[in-house]
């Protein structure tokens, strides 16, 4: 059986770089608070179930509750609880930063590692591919690609005109021109592990490129990885709050935080709290993420100065 002294480099560096996010204190704080609005978005259903409300129900003698005892954040224009809508808009912007950041980060990995890799004409054409992403305007882009007729492009009719489809769309679209970032940082990465000796020598015994890359590169360019992509996320939150608010991102009755503000635009006067708890969400969250990601690249860059 192994036994953490079989390996004390490893607990050595674990203990270090938790050490060094530890004291970065706003990137701990952030980490805290996120855990605890993803669970508080995952628990949506439980929370709704105990508080004895429907999230859906519309009830338009109860439009634009106060705060009380029953609805804790007040109800909306259609006399909706705000409190159990947030939670299920978390839910859905969540999903959407995250997964959308994996997916951008799986993409950006494999380009930038056969990139780095492999270099010459293929090194190339994917640095350039790279470049002409980055040049793209990415908003219009994504407005542009949003507003496109799923109908049109062969998208079967059930499809294109079910509910669910508008995130699967948001998620793939973000995903296709976020991943230039990792791209670079991999493939810099890479040219710097490729030329170390312990590549060399399973080049020498006869490794094939695919298992290098897998078992002896990609572990060590990990760290700028897991940075951009903590750092991608609050970005992709952003994106998708912009396009849900133009009309363009996840289309009601899914309720997100972009939506949310869109539906609270002609009611600001009126109810402007519905603007601020969801605009108040997104502000926090971003924020959160961004100082996680700063704070994660302290504690895995070992030239980073101690805060």
């Amino acid at each position: 059986m192994t036994s953490l002294a079989d390996h004390p480099i490893d607990v050595a560096e674990r203990q270090l770089f938790w050490r060094r996010f530890r004291e970065h204190r706003l990137a701990l704080f952030s980490g805290v608070l996120l855990v605890i609005i993803a669970m508080l978005a995952l628990l949506a259903p439980l929370i709704e179930s105990a508080m004895g409300i429907d999230a859906t129900r519309v009830d338009l003698f109860n439009q634009y509750a106060l705060p009380n005892a029953t609805h804790w954040l007040g109800t909306d224009e259609a006399g909706r609880d705000v409190f159990l809508r947030l939670l299920y808009g978390g839910r859905i912007s969540l999903l959407v930063g995250l997964v959308a950041a994996f997916a951008a980060a799986i993409i950006g990995t494999t380009i930038g590692l056969l990139a780095g890799y492999y270099g010459g004409r293929l090194d190339a054409m994917l640095m350039r591919t790279t470049d002409g992403v980055i040049a793209l305007p990415i908003l219009p882009l994504l407005i542009v690609l949003a507003a496109v007729d799923l109908n049109k492009v062969g998208v079967p009719t059930a499809i294109a005109e079910s509910e669910i489809v508008s995130l699967y769309r948001m998620m793939f679209i973000i995903a296709i021109v976020g991943w230039t970032t990792v791209a670079r940082l991999v493939r810099s990465a890479t040219l710097s592990v490729r030329s170390r000796e312990f590549v060399r020598a399973a080049e020498a015994m006869g490794a094939r490129p695919w298992r290098i890359m897998a078992r002896h590169i990609l572990p060590n360019v990990v760290s700028p990885i897991i940075v951009a992509t903590t750092l991608s996320i609050g970005s992709i939150i952003l994106l998708e709050s912009v396009l849900s608010f133009l009309g363009l991102g996840i289309q009601p009755p899914t309720p997100s935080w972009g939506n949310m503000l869109t539906n609270a635009q002609e009611l600001i006067t009126r109810a402007p709290q519905l603007a601020v708890y969801p605009g108040l969400m997104i502000f926090v969250t971003v924020i959160a993420f961004n100082f996680l990601g700063d704070g994660l690249q302290d504690a895995l860059d070992p030239r980073a100065s101690r805060r």
